[in-house]
Order: structure tokens, then C-alpha cells, then sequence
């Protein structure tokens, strides 16, 4: 275990989690319980961690705990947060493999005294909890939850790490293998999905649910019922045999079908998952620290860190963002078209914005079918108990259709999201003007059309910016907000205040074809067509890309975007850089024959290529390997990058892959794509040097 001076010099800016003991008096017991208050001194806006000095100072609270020679001992945490986990940011500095053992054993060696207390534990989980925070909570006897718990995880999978202090061993011995499976790969693997404190409850991860105005109070009671024997905690019995199996596959079946291998820390997950089979502490323990100080020194796991960084701190910064005092109030929004998109934004800017919304189109039926949407979509959440009736009632009331553009005249943004024509864009911009104030900022959701251009024909072209969602709107994070040539900066501003109002992430982008996820995106699909239009078999180039363990391959991601669209979108490409995108003739009877996808299924789940797409291509006579596809599609995207960021279309390299996490939801290991394409080599070989600098989503050298 690490000492307080060894601790220091580890982390020497750590934000130290201290932990304070004190006796406390409970009725019923004739002695006092000890009550350790874990705290790093901010707000709940900054949760608490556990870097070394963290741990330490737990244990030396743990000491004073057992010296108080209490009935119990209990743990919790500030208002709101018991502990979201390890302090991620002093690992980035970890260049040394011995370092990251000692800091692992530490973490098992002070948690692992909970679970070892001859003296009962109990963890009073009174907020968030992730991470290394669930883990102690895991390591403890028995466990109270707060009813008003906002998050519970393990989301280290996510991140391209492990549970590694004691959650792959403690969990499925608690809950059973299966729903181990549920929350350390299905959930950390989907998107970082979060549990609920009735999910946490109904799994067995809390022995009870309590409510949060005196939640500490019943904690105590309960837990004297516990220590008296008045209540006996029930725990599951745990099938290691078929049972644990099944779990198993399951397991590689979702890291398989999320991760293709990719990601180190998902594959340790699954070693250590069949390990704890066996419910051996000692020998589950060393395996999680060993492992967890190889994984600590794998670059995915850096680049996976990376883009945590990337995520909860630059994603809240935008670079480039003018002054926020600049943003003007918007307090009525008007979106042009009333189809699925423009449906799923005025749903999302009424739940957000709680202002009304007005869409329009070219005829009553349209709009009609566009209202119908947004009033359904809100009786679902309502079904679902995310809405109360009044709450419902008065979202539907503030979206309201019209034919008549006059209906924007008080409107302080105005959105179009009508056909992805220059033409058509342009004439309806012009005829919203005629009816807004000067001020009313025009938004455009394009994907890849000039906002310039478009804005070029108005008397104010200044209030016109790019703001583009990704599909579906609800869900994805990233808006890509535009400056064309003469947005102004008050413009520009309002569109990152609605963004943040959205709960989006917002990047700043340059007005340049495509942006840069569609952009990136036709670029790396432009390049597996062209090696199937020289020859190579649709299945060959479609697997070229799963050892960077993409979330779907590019042929069911030309399925899932729309043949149509990605056409489009290529073939605007192909006219605005002729020599780098290409316009595949092949795509084009592709899509004119209707078809959806490359592929059919039979009842079975079986995937083959359509007889039908396999008889309208015309293949070439070269016949590349899956490797020779991988790397030329990864040499495109590298060039492409480069040009990118030497046209400035956005700030920096991590903008770029902010961007692909975010709008492409490509894998955290990767750091968005470009620290992979760094330790690939691409970087160096196509551009001379790598986009980040050494010990950047990398490990340091020593």
C-alpha cells in the first residue's frame, strides 16, 4: 500500500477526496456506529474521486473507525455524490508500469478492508455512484441506496478499462453472472447507459431502497435492524455452472458485437468475469491489479482517457465560442418543414427550451402529420412516467403548425430542415425574412450544403449559421454549429447558448463541404465503394475495418444513414474535391433499383449479399485483401484530416475527433480516430508527422 509521501509524489494535483470519521448514536444499539464522510471539499458539480492521497486518507479514516470500537461501520458520501470512481486525471501521467501496480493494490488493499471488518459494514450510497465509488459501496457488507440516486455504473468498459478494484470479482457473486453482464458490459457498451435506483434494487445491488428527504436517519435505523437481527439482508444464490456459461457467451457476444476485439480492457473484463466463478478473493484480486497495471499502460486505454477528457471538458468549452453574454433570448422558435427530422427537433427544442414552436410546409397534410408526431412522441413518454399529465398537456400546447411563414414574426430563431437543394434552401430563407425582425437568428440543419451561399442572396446575412443535428435528434449529442463568411458573433452566440439550452455538445465549424463527421464519414465510405468497384467482394471490404471496432461496418452504416442521402452527400463531395471523393456509378443504379442495403437476412439471421446488388454492379479486376482495403480507407481519412485542419475547419486535432465520438459514436479506445491512426503509423506515413504529440492519448516515454 502506498504511504502519504508516496501518494503525494503520485499524484502531486490531485483534488484529494478526504475521509472523516465520526462516532454517532444510534437508538437501539448500545454502541456507537462510526460514520466515514467521504468529501473532496467542492460542490456536486465536481464529484468525488479516488486518486492515491484519497485512498489513504479512507484509510487512515477506516483506522479511526475501527479504534472507535463502533457497533458498525458506515460510508457516504457529500450531497448528492457518495464517489464517482478512480481520479482518471493523474493517470495521463503514469509512465511507469510499477507506479500503476502500486496504485491498483492500494485501491484492493483499502477497500478490501471493508469487506474483510469483522466489524459489520455498510455502504449508505447517498448520490451518484460509478466506478471505483461502486466498488466500495460493492466491498461493504450491505448497501442503502438513495430513491433519488441520478447514476449508477460501471462504466469503465466504456472507457476501454475495467472495474479493477474488486467490481469483475464482487459483482456477479452479489447479483448473479447474468446481470454482472448486464451492467459491466451491455450497459457500460451502450453508450455508457446509467441504472436507475429501482433497477439497482430489483438487480441486488442495493439491500434497500430509501427515500432521500431523511435518507440518512432510515439509513442508520436500518442498519441498527441489521446489526440487532431484525433484518437479514437476503442474498442470491449464484449458478456456477450452466448459469455462469451462459453469461459468459453472452459476455463475448456483446464485446464481440461492440468492440470486435478492439478494446483491451473489455477483453480483461471477460477474463476476470469466468475467474470470479470461482468467488476466490485472493486470487481475483491479484488478477484484476495485475491486469488493471497492463491495461493502465496500453495507448488505447490513453486514448481512451483522452476522450473522456475531450468529452467532459473541451465538449463544455467549445474553442472558437464567442462570449456567451453576446447570445440574444430566444423565446419563440419556427421551423421550416414538418418532416421526421424537422418533427424531432420541435420536440426537442419544446422539452428543452419550454418555448413555443411553430412548423410549417407546403401543404395542411404535412404539417398536420408533423404536429401528430410530436403530440404521440409526448403521450409515449407520458406512458412511460416521464411526463406528468400537466407536463404533457402543456408541452403539446407549445407546438402548433401553420402554413402561413407570418407565423414567425415574434420568432427568435428559425430552423429550416426542408430537401438538402441549395435552390430550395435559399427561396425558403428568403420568404422567412420577409416576415422575421432583423435579429431572428436562420439556422440551417444541412449536411453539407454552404451556409454562405445560402445566405448570400439576404439583406442579413449575418444571422445565418449552420446547426446541424445527426439522426436520431434526441439521442446524439454533437451539433455541429457553422460560422459561414459573415455570421456575426452575436449570431453565433445565440446558436451555442440554444445548443447548451438542447443539452448538445457543440463544435465550431468552418463552412466547408460536409462539415466533419459527413465529411469524414463519405471520405472513409468513399473509399470501401471504390475498392468494391475495382473488384473487391462486398464482404471482404466491409470487414476491413473491424479491428478498429467500429459500432457497425460501413456497409450497414450506408444502410442506417440512407443509400439516398449518402449519395447526395458524395456526390457533393465529388464536385467540391473531384480528386480525393468519387461519385461510384454503381451507388447510383444502387440507389435508383430503390435499394436499401447490400445485404439480406434469412429467418435464420443469416447475412448474404443481395442477389440482386451482387447482378446490377459492375466490378473491376482488382481484388484487394481486407488489409489492403483497411489501409487505404485509413490512409484517406489520415490525408483528410490533415486538409482539414490546414483549410481550419475546426480549431484543433481534438476537435476532430470530439466530432467523430460525439456525431459517429466511434469508440472512446480510439480517441476518436486521430490517436489510432498515430500509433498505426498512418499519420507518419501519409502526413509526415502524427496529429498529437507524444504522451497525448499515448503513454509517456519514462
Amino acid at each position: 500500500m502506498l504511504t502519504q509521501e508516496q501518494a503525494e509524489k503520485a499524484f502531486p494535483d490531485e483534488v484529494v477526496t478526504k475521509a472523516v470519521t465520526r462516532v454517532v448514536k444510534v437508538p437501539g444499539l448500545d454502541k456507537p456506529v462510526a460514520l466515514i464522510t467521504i468529501d473532496n471539499g467542492f460542490d456536486h458539480t465536481r464529484p468525488s474521486t479516488f486518486g492515491p492521497q484519497s485512498l489513504v486518507s479512507l484509510n487512515a479514516a477506516f483506522d479511526a473507525a475501527v479504534a472507535a470500537d463502533p457497533a458498525a461501520i458506515a460510508v457516504t458520501g457529500k450531497p448528492f455524490i457518495f464517489a464517482v470512481g478512480a481520479d482518471l486525471s493523474g493517470v495521463e501521467q503514469i509512465a511507469d508500469r510499477s507506479l500503476a501496480l502500486d496504485i491498483a493494490q492500494t485501491g484492493h488493499d483499502v477497500f478490501r478492508r471493508f469487506t474483510e471488518s469483522t466489524i459489520p459494514t455498510f455502504a449508505f450510497v447517498n448520490g451518484a455512484v460509478m466506478g471505483g465509488g461502486l466498488e466500495l459501496a460493492l466491498s461493504c457488507h450491505y448497501r442503502t441506496l438513495s430513491d433519488n440516486t441520478a447514476a449508477i455504473a460501471l462504466p469503465e468498459v466504456f472507457l476501454g478499462l475495467f472495474p479493477g478494484w474488486g467490481g469483475t470479482q464482487l459483482l456477479p457473486n452479489l447479483i448473479g453472472p447474468d446481470a454482472a453482464v448486464t451492467v459491466i458490459f451491455e450497459n457500460a457498451l451502450s453508450q455508457n447507459r446509467m441504472l436507475k435506483p429501482k433497477q439497482a434494487a430489483e438487480l441486488g445491488i442495493t439491500d434497500v431502497l430509501l427515500g432521500s428527504a431523511d435518507y440518512l436517519e432510515q439509513s442508520l435505523l436500518w442498519l441498527a435492524d441489521v446489526v440487532n437481527g431484525r433484518v437479514t439482508p437476503a442474498r442470491r444464490e449464484i449458478d456456477r455452472g450452466a448459469g455462469w456459461d451462459a453469461a459468459v457467451e453472452r459476455a463475448k457476444a456483446i464485446v464481440h458485437g461492440k468492440t470486435k476485439g478492439a478494446s483491451p480492457g473489455a477483453q480483461k473484463a471477460l477474463e476476470l468475469l469466468e475467474l470470479a466463478r470461482g468467488n476466490d478473493l485472493d486470487a481475483g484480486y491479484a488478477a484484476e491489479t495485475q491486469a488493471l497495471a497492463d491495461v493502465l499502460m496500453t495507448d488505447p486505454l490513453r486514448a481512451g482517457l483522452y476522450s473522456f477528457n475531450l468529452v467532459q471538458k473541451r465538449a463544455r468549452k467549445p474553442a472558437g465560442a464567442p462570449d456567451k453574454s453576446l447570445a440574444r433570448k430566444v423565446g419563440k422558435v419556427g421551423i421550416v418543414g414538418a418532416g421526421l427530422m424537422a418533427s424531432q427537433m420541435a420536440l426537442l427544442f419544446a422539452r428543452q427550451l419550454k418555448v413555443p414552436v411553430v412548423l410549417t410546409d407546403i401543404d395542411q397534410a404535412r404539417v398536420d402529420k408533423g404536429v401528430s408526431y410530436v403530440h404521440t412522441e409526448i403521450d409515449k413518454l407520458q406512458g412511460k412516467g416521464r411526463l406528468n399529465p400537466d407536463a404533457a398537456n402543456r408541452l403539446k400546447a407549445l407546438v402548433t403548425g401553420s402554413l402561413d411563414k407570418a407565423a414567425f414574426a415574434d420568432a427568435d430563431f428559425v430552423i429550416e430542415a426542408v430537401f438538402e437543394e441549395l435552390g430550395v434552401k435559399q427561396k425558403v430563407f428568403a420568404e422567412v425574412e420577409e416576415h422575421v425582425s432583423a435579429e431572428c437568428v436562420l439556422a440551417t440543419n444541412t449536411s453539407s450544403l454552404s451556409i454562405t451561399d445560402m445566405a448570400a442572396g439576404l439583406k442579413h446575412p449575418e444571422r445565418v449559421v449552420g446547426f446541424h443535428f445527426f439522426n436520431p435528434v434526441a439521442v446524439m449529442p454533437l451539433l455541429e454549429i457553422v460560422r459561414a463568411e459573415k455570421t456575426d458573433d452575436a449570431t453565433l452566440a445565440t446558436a451555442f447558448s440554444v445548443g447548451k439550452s438542447l443539452k448538445k455538445s457543440s463544435v465550431l465549424v468552418k463552412d466547408a463541404p460536409a462539415f466533419v463527421v459527413n465529411r469524414l464519414l463519405t471520405r472513409f465510405m468513399g473509399e470501401v465503394v471504390k475498392a468494391i468497384d475495382e473488384g473487391t467482394p462486398f464482404e471482404v471490404a466491409d470487414k476491413a475495418t473491424e479491428p478498429l471496432g467500429l459500432p457497425m461496418s460501413p456497409l450497414v452504416l450506408l444502410q442506417l444513414v440512407g443509400a439516398p442521402v449518402a449519395l447526395h452527400v458524395a456526390e457533393t463531395m465529388h464536385g467540391a474535391f473531384p480528386d480525393r471523393f468519387g461519385a461510384s456509378p454503381n451507388m447510383k443504379k444502387f440507389v435508383d433499383a430503390g435499394k436499401s442495403s447490400v445485404y439480406v437476412w434469412d429467418a435464420a439471421g443469416n447475412q448474404s449479399v443481395d442477389p440482386e446488388v451482387q447482378a446490377l454492379w459492375e466490378f473491376g479486376s482488382v481484388e484487394l485483401t481486407s488489409e489492403e482495403v483497411r489501409r487505404r480507407v485509413l490512409e484517406g481519412v489520415a490525408e483528410e484530416i490533415r486538409i482539414m485542419l490546414d483549410e481550419g475547419v475546426v480549431a484543433e486535432a481534438q476537435d476532430i475527433d470530439l466530432c467523430m465520438i460525439l456525431g459517429g459514436g466511434w469508440p472512446f479506445w480510439l480517441g476518436g480516430i486521430t490517436p489510432y491512426l498515430d500509433r498505426e503509423g498512418i499519420s507518419e506515413k501519409v502526413n509526415g508527422k502524427p496529429f498529437l504529440a507524444p504522451g497525448v492519448a499515448s503513454v509517456p516515454v519514462a
